[in-house]
Order: structure tokens, then sequence, then C-alpha cells
């Protein structure tokens, strides 16, 4: 039988180097068992996607339970669902797929590889072994639902020797034991209150031989999934280039440039080279014997579910000490992690989770055994007894409340609009797109906000001829709220990158309060991305000049702004309702129920507070006349002269006077205009975007602006 590697749409054999084919030819294994002991019901493929274990693996257990049916692990290396892996991840990716493929080996069965469209492989593999049903784990993100969509359709509209099309059964492992997903409380403190018991994980099972002669195929190297993959980018895609260099390392080189000072050495990027610094992790480094991580610079666990399971224990006992060099390698990496309280977990486990080397109920099982074994038992009520099992629980609770959250909207229509899901550097990144032909327009609200905000703007601008993006930044509303340093920067980055990845062409970028300076942010650094400029009542000032540009420091918050953080929250929980209205102060009955409750809503989820920590690291130091300076392109600001935060007339003077190519429109509502009074601000988008037809420029060439 021909192997299920489909390389841009031709069968053959994943390509190898000269040098490794004849080692394959040699080495291939094929395994062969008599057909007779074939279940009548057909073969059971087992569909790896994020879930690279053979431990807590539910849809292996259904799969193996029938007695003399054939199972057939399978995983294909698709372009779209790895798009978005930098290349450590592509590497962990690598180190997982080979220990998974070593383990099957171990029970006498095996991985299959494929490489290109998964609907072409699926069903490829699914008439090959006459596959019964299909095994595949629930999914979130939007670019792998769309993939497992066409799979299904393949599947639905495929010619089959048995008959009928092989049944795809959805699995999933979740933490807690709920009965029913619509019913379930997007309220975290509702569901808390419901006291959910946690489910138990599940062993690995025993794998029947794999009982037909396959062709099962070799891994890649590193180098040749990076071709494959630049090899499937479409035209599109050639901004992906761009995603590569920090934002702070083009504003500091704008600043050399432009000979601007700054508080911060701009020559050495304070340690980092400013032409060559990535946003990745992966620098290489030197490879170390028996390392739980690829290179002396990772701080992420490589590897398979045995070596993640070792890391975690070592991690869980850090204050222990260790005499194991491997326990010591990961307690170092410990304190290169921790750059926040609690933040270390997420650092060196975060991809093995979402890999799926290890699942999130085995890390939290293996968590909650430790801390009992400390206790003689017992879990106290009033915290955890070390830093370690905090940190861990934490993160895992969280990566399991935004996987309820975004597998619920996917089975519970909630507002005007499909909610999707859009995974950045990990995190789930909430958004909406509507609209099917027409310039793009890219809606970004402010702090505490979500794309909720955007209620009653997005299918007006739609219906006007346009295709419409919503984004819910990181940190907000049923986005992910990590525990990281945010900052308006990091925040830039996401808009790039979600510009880069999903909608995939320069957008008009439309921006409220921190969203609007953000978006100037992001068109400053990054002039391809934009079309045009719309900024609803933003944040930042126009600094004459600018001969000197402050940049902020990240480093480490203080205890006082932690307690800072959980005041504020309290106070805010307490009165969002009446410091909304005073926002909105020709419409107060637009502050209605649906706008405060998910407001409060998203301040239980569990980060909010470190998000609202961030206020009190806010710069805002980059003059808004430098980036629209940088832009270069055509800009509009719409401003609600009532606004309580802002100054309006003294910021419309200012822009009048330094900023003479800006478009200015006045209008009589408070700091959210496009809310308040949503028909005026749609009437004039609709004008400006008419006026301001989208220019489809090189995107690499425009980006050397700066």
């Amino acid at each position: 039988m021909a192997l299920l590697a489909l390389r841009l749409g031709h069968s053959g054999l994943l390509p190898a180097p000269p040098l490794r084919r004849h080692r394959q030819r040699q080495q291939r294994q094929r395994l062969l068992v008599s057909c007779s002991a074939v279940s009548d019901g057909g073969a059971a493929v087992v569909w790896f996607k994020h879930d690279l274990r053979l431990d807590d693996h539910p849809g292996l257990v259904a799969a193996c339970a029938e007695p003399r049916r054939r199972v057939v692990p399978l995983y294909v290396f698709d372009s779209r669902i790895l798009a978005g892996y930098s290349d450590t991840r592509l590497e962990l990716l690598l180190f997982a797929l080979k220990d998974l493929k070593l383990a099957l080996k171990s029970q006498r069965s095996d991985l299959l590889i494929g490489l290109g469209n998964a609907e072409d492989a699926v069903l490829k593999i699914a008439n090959e072994v006459q596959a019964g049903v299909i095994y595949t784990e629930e999914e979130v993100e939007q670019c792998v639902c769309s993939v497992l969509a066409n799979v299904e359709s393949s599947l639905s509209n495929g010619s089959f020797t048995r008959g009928n099309p092989p049944e795809i059964k959805f699995w999933s492992a979740p933490l807690y034991d709920y009965k029913s997903l619509r019913q379930l409380s997007t309220s975290r403190n509702q569901f808390l209150n419901e006291k959910f018991s946690t489910t138990t994980a599940l062993p690995a099972p025993t794998l029947p031989t794999l009982n037909v002669e396959l062709d099962t195929g070799s891994l890649p190297t590193l180098e040749e999934l990076k071709v494959f993959l630049k090899e499937s980018r479409m035209a599109q895609d050639n901004w992906v280039p761009i995603k590569s260099t920090s934002a702070r390392s083009i504003l500091k080189a704008a600043l050399i440039q432009r000979k601007i000072k700054s508080n911060v050495s701009l020559s050495d990027g304070d340690g980092e080279n400013i032409e060559d610094i990535t946003t990745s992790a992966g620098a290489p480094g030197r490879k170390i014997a028996g390392s739980m991580f690829a290179s002396e610079s990772s701080l992420e666990v490589r590897g398979g579910t045995d070596i993640t399971l070792d890391a975690l224990d070592a991690y869980l006992k850090y204050l222990e000490g260790t005499g194991k060099a491997s326990w010591q390698e990961l307690h170092d990496k410990v304190r290169f992690a921790e750059t926040r309280d609690g933040a270390s977990f997420r650092t060196l486990f975060g991809n093995a989770i979402q890999l799926g080397v290890i699942s999130r109920r085995r890390a939290y099982q293996e968590t909650i055994q430790y801390e009992r074994d400390r206790n003689a038992g017992f879990l106290s009520p009033f915290g955890y007894s070390t830093p370690t099992v905090t940190s861990a629980v934490d993160a895992i609770c969280s990566l399991e409340w935004y996987w309820l959250l975004a597998l619920k909207s996917q089975v519970s229509i909630e507002g005007n609009y499909p909610l999707k899901f859009w995974r950045w550097k990990g995190y789930l990144i909430q958004y909406t797109s509507v609209g099917h032909e027409g310039p793009a327009v890219l809606l970004v609200h402010g702090f505490g906000a979500s794309l909720q905000h955007f209620r009653d703007n997005i299918s007006n601008i739609a219906d006007e001829g346009h295709r419409v993006w919503a984004i819910t930044l990181l940190g907000f509303g049923k986005s992910e709220k990590p525990n990281v340093d945010y900052s308006e920067l990091l925040w830039s980055e996401l808009l790039r990158d979600f510009i880069v990845d999903v909608v995939r062409e320069p957008v008009h970028l439309v921006g409220n309060s921190i969203g609007g300076y953000i978006c100037a942010i992001a068109a400053g650094l990054w002039p391809s991305l934009a079309n045009s400029l719309v900024l609803l009542n933003s944040a930042g000032s126009v600094v004459p000049n600018y001969s000197f540009i402050p940049l902020s420091k990240e480093g480490r918050t203080s205890w006082l702004s932690r307690l800072q953080a959980r005041l504020l929250l309290l106070f805010l929980r307490s009165r969002v309702g009446g410091i909304l209205k005073g926002y909105y102060p020709t419409r107060t009955e637009r502050v209605d129920k649906p706008l405060v409750d998910e407001i409060i809503r998203a301040s239980y989820d569990p980060g909010a507070t470190t998000v609202i920590e961030s206020i009190f690291n806010f710069n805002l130091s980059i003059p808004l006349n430098f980036l629209f300076d940088s832009f270069g392109g055509n800009i509009l600001v719409i401003q609600g002269i009532k606004d309580p935060l802002i100054k309006s007339e003294s910021f419309i003077s200012m822009l009048r006077e330094h900023c003479s190519k800006v478009q200015i429109r006045e209008l009589n509502a408070g700091h959210a205009p496009h809310d308040e009074v949503p028909d005026e601000v749609n009437s004039l988008l609709s004008e400006w975007m008419k006026t301001n037809k989208t220019e489809l420029k090189p995107a690499l060439e425009k980006s050397k602006a700066i």
C-alpha cells in the first residue's frame, strides 16, 4: 500500500535527503499480521493532532475497547494546523512525535505519518484500512475546526470499498465532571460555586498489533518541515517574515534611524541585537545528553509523556533539592522562567500541554497527589504548601477554563455574531468576522471591554460592503488572561500577527481608547498592515518635536502593585455601571445590562487581577505624531468632545497644530462614541472607507518605510 504522505496534493513518501533515503528503504518497518483477526466493524483510525500521548487518551481507549479491531494511529503534517507554530514549537512537536512513535512501536503498533491536506490523507487511509470509525479530539481553534469540517465533507462525499463512510467520533478529556456544556455558566464565580468534582485520568490502553501491511513513513527533520511549510504558503502569506522581529526592536531601530534619544540603550538593545532579535525563544544552544530540554537556551520541556511527567515531578519538588543532574537543570530553568510570581509553570510546560504530551487533568492529578503526599493525605483550605504547586494548579485550571469558554461558544451562540478562537503564542484569542466581500476592517476595543463593545457597528459596516473583523485583546473578554507582563507593544504584536495569520491582507484599523493607541503603534511599526487608521477617543498624546522618547522597561511587579490591583478590581466590580454612565454622557441608557454583565463576568476570570495590575505600568510614552509620521497613511480621528478621561479640546488643538494631515471629526459624545452614538460613527466610517479605497501594496516593500 502507498504511504499516506501527501505533499501538496501529490501522493508519495515524505522526501528525505539522498543519504537518508537508502537507509529508509533498508530500515522501513512493515507490520505484517494475518487479517483473519479483523473485526467486521472495520478498522478504527485514531487521528492525533494536539493529543500526542497514549496516557489519558479517551479516543485511543475507545478504539481499543472492541476486541479484534484494527487500530491505526495517524498524524498528518497539515500546514493549516501548523501555520502559527514557531520554530521552537515545531522542534518540540517533532520530539513529541518521535516519542509517541517509539511508544507505539513498543506495542507492535506504529504511527502513520501524512504530509499535506488532512482531508486527503484521512480519506486515503480510511479507504486503505477499510475504516469504520475515526477518533479525533474536539478542537476550539477556528483554523483546526475548519480542517475538521473539510475532513467531514471529504468523507461524506468520498467513495468507500466498505460502502458507507467511516463515522467521526470526537472525544475530549475535561478536567471537571459537568453534565451539560450548554448549561455550563460562563461566569467563573458561578462555575466554582457548582463545586464540580474533577475527573480521573485514564491509564494508557494496550494496543492490538497493527495488522495490515503499511509503509508507516518517517518523521521529517526540523529543516524539512520548515521547507514544507514555506512551500505551502500562499501569495497572501508573504507577510510571515515580518512577525519574526519584536515591536521593541523595530522601535529602537526607528529611533536610531531618526536620531531620537531615549532613556534606554539603543545601540546594544539592552543586550539584544536590534537587527536579529526575534520573538522566538528557540535560539540555538548546545544539546545536553539526557536533558529534559532541547538545548541550553531552551525553557520549554521537550519529549514525550514520560520525560514530561518526570520534569513535572522535579518541578513540584523544587524546594526539596536534588542530586539528579536532570532535575538540577530543571530547577535552574525555574529561576529563569519565574519572570513573575507563578509564571514558570506555563513557560516550562505550556507547550507540552498544548501539544497534548500530557493532558491537563493528568498534570492536575499528579500535582494534587503530590500535595496530598506532603500533607498526610489532606488539602488545606488555606492554600497550597509550595509555590510550584500553586503555580501548577493555577495555570492548569486557567487553561481548562478558557478551553471550556471556547468550547461552549461552539454550541451556544451568545450575542449577534459567531465567536471564533485563534491561538496566539499558545493563548486563545476570541474574535469574530462578518461579511464576505469588500475591503477588510479590524475593530479594536479599549481597556476592560471586548469585541462586544462594537455590537452596533460590526453588521452595519459589513452591510456597507466590507469584511469586518473584531478582536478581543489578550487579557480581556473571553480571551485568555495569562500571567504575563501586559504592555502596549505586546498588544501591537498581537494585532500584527492577527492581521498576518487570520485576515491575511491590509486592513482599515479602527480602535477605541487604548485600542486606538495600539492600532497607531501597529500602523506605525508595520505600515504594510494598514490601509488607513481610525482613532476613536484614542489614548496617547501629541508631543511637539519628540526629540526624546522614553521607553518603558520591563521588570518584576511589586507586592504593592498586586495589592492595588486587587483593591481596584473590587472597586470596579461594585461601581462599573455608574463609571460607564459617566463615559456615555449623552446616552446613559446605552449602559445596559449585557454591557455591564460581560465586564463583570470577565473580571472573575483567572488572571483578571494581573491585567488590572498592568495599569500601574502603562507608559503610553510613544507620541501619536511620531507613530503617524511613521505610518505615512491616511488618518481619521473621531473625538467625543464630552470625554471625561481626555481633555478633548486640548487634544484636538494639538492634533491640528502638529498633525496637519490628520482629519478630525468631533461628536457630541463621551469616551466610547462608537457605542454611545453608533449611527453617527457608522456613517463617518462608511464615508471614510469609500474615500480611502484599499491599496494592495507589496507587504515587505511597504514595511521598509520605517
